[in-house]
């Protein structure tokens, strides 16, 4: 038997390839975007990849169903319930796919969405029961998924609920979990673990949620702290629902006065080097997203408008090249383009260049009666603490200079870690603050450490 996973890091998602290396035949589960670690592996393997198999229509990212099929000429499968354009063919509750000794049962799970299956695994050479479920977005490790991308979330709770309690929990003990997504993916609650595998017993017995027998309870918990929803995410579900893409994903270089050009035009230039570098020098107008960060494609998602063209600039070409595969794998279609030669190009022709003050937490601590301060951080993380007198708003939904910021004077944007705050200083700047100081290599938790006030539910404490 032939078991692949393959980790999409940026988005934590998880995809398959199983299959017969007797037989000579391999199925693709959950394809990503890019499908040439699948033809890679099929190609090692020795084995043809002749079914492609989807365990719901993705709201993160966009699947590489499409480019993988017209590349092996696999058949894909889907539950009927998903309705997708494209030529398929579907399947119910209790399918079987047989794979030379190999078996892929197909498990009906609705919660998440109303045509998500679960895929049981069964090795016939071994034994008769699953020794491995790909869970997709049911269960994951340490946590389950989301119940509110494809009806209301109470709704999606209850389904949820039962397709755990009566078809999952039901597998083996000793079944080894495999899950469509790892920590860091929007698809799951806060608890999602970066491990890759667990099994129904230990889930059982370990996973909060699973604690919860009574379905109203259970309900109430996975709803109760809900993280904001994919960007864009029903533009996802629109594009892996509709007729399948099988084009490259190489954008086009683009020269410096091409940038000029589309930035008068209102394209969005996105800075893929490290926020350092960015802080440091980078071209007017330029937005600061680091594609070597965890979430490029949803923090891309999120600062991006669908009608509008996006450019991109990195260090060099590979950087930026691979930002752009990036962007198209989370629905960002109209990528015009990346600066040729990058930023070294930029600078070798002594092109005008902006810059950010960067601060560390002590610094901010030291200067905090001169500095405004806009926490960017979720709502829940702001919620359990956060500086006095800061000013609250998401980064995401940094779109001009948020009230009670005086543009005239500095204020420093904080986040948990650097990395979000990065995006949203690179926002601020773009809409108008005149003086915007990045506070980097730390965050809140950094200040709370140190012991200096935070507020918390309206009370002012010292952590």
């Amino acid at each position: 038997m032939i078991f692949r996973q393959f980790i999409y890091d940026d988005l934590g998602c998880g995809s398959y390839l199983v299959g017969d290396e007797d037989a000579g035949v391999a199925a693709v589960i959950d394809p990503k975007l890019d499908v040439e670690d699948y033809l890679a592996m099929a190609r090692y393997m020795g084995v043809r990849i002749e079914h492609i198999l989807e365990t719901h229509n993705h709201a993160d990212h966009v699947s590489g169903h499409g480019r993988l099929a017209a590349a092996t000429g696999a058949t894909i499968h889907i539950h009927r319930l998903a309705t997708p354009d494209y030529e398929h063919e579907p399947f119910d509750d209790g399918w079987e796919l047989e794979l030379g000794c190999v078996t892929i049962r197909a498990m009906h799970t609705p919660g998440h969405r109303p045509e998500h299956t679960a895929f049981a695994l069964i090795d016939r050479a071994r034994g008769l029961e699953p020794w491995a479920v790909l869970s997709g977005d049911t269960l994951f490790v340490g946590d389950v998924a989301r119940p509110d991308l494809a009806v209301e979330k109470e709704e999606g709770a209850h389904g949820i609920f039962h397709s755990l309690h009566d078809t999952l929990l039901a597998l083996p003990g000793e079944c080894e979990v495999w899950p469509g997504h790892v920590g860091g993916s929007l698809c799951g609650g806060p608890s999602m673990d970066m491990k890759v595998s667990s099994t129904i017993a230990f889930e059982r017995r370990h996973n909060r949620l699973l604690q919860l027998e009574d379905e109203d309870a259970f309900v109430r918990a996975a709803t109760a702290q809900l993280r904001p929803q994919p960007p864009n995410f029903q533009e996802i579900v629109a594009i892996n629902r509709g007729p399948l893409r099988t084009g490259g994903l190489d954008p086009p270089p683009l020269a410096t006065g091409d940038i000029e050009r589309k930035q008068a035009t209102g394209a969005l230039l996105v800075d893929v080097r490290d926020d350092d570098a960015y802080d440091a020098a980078h071209i007017p107008g330029a937005v600061c997203n680091p594609v070597v960060r965890a979430g490029f494609g949803t923090k891309l998602a999120w600062i991006a408008s669908r009608d509008q063209e996006i450019m991109l600039v990195g260090e060099g070409d590979a950087d930026a090249a691979h930002a752009a595969q990036l962007a198209v794998s989370v629905g960002i279609d109209r990528v015009a383009g990346y600066l040729k030669g990058g930023m070294r190009t930029w600078h070798a022709l002594s092109l005008p260049t902006d810059s950010l003050a960067r601060i560390d937490v002590t610094t901010l601590h030291a200067r905090r009666q001169e500095l405004q301060v806009l926490d960017v951080r979720e709502r829940q993380e702001w919620e359990e603490g956060h500086i006095p007198g800061s000013v609250h708003v998401p980064y995401h939904d940094v779109s001009g200079v948020p009230a009670g910021i005086d543009p005239d004077r500095p204020v420093a944007v904080i986040c948990a870690s650097g990395q979000r705050s990065a995006v949203a200083a690179s926002l601020l700047a773009l809409h108008g603050a005149g003086h915007v100081v990045h506070v980097a290599g730390g965050g809140v938790g950094t200040w709370r450490r140190n012991g200096w006030p935070i507020t918390q539910a309206e009370t002012s404490v010292t952590a």
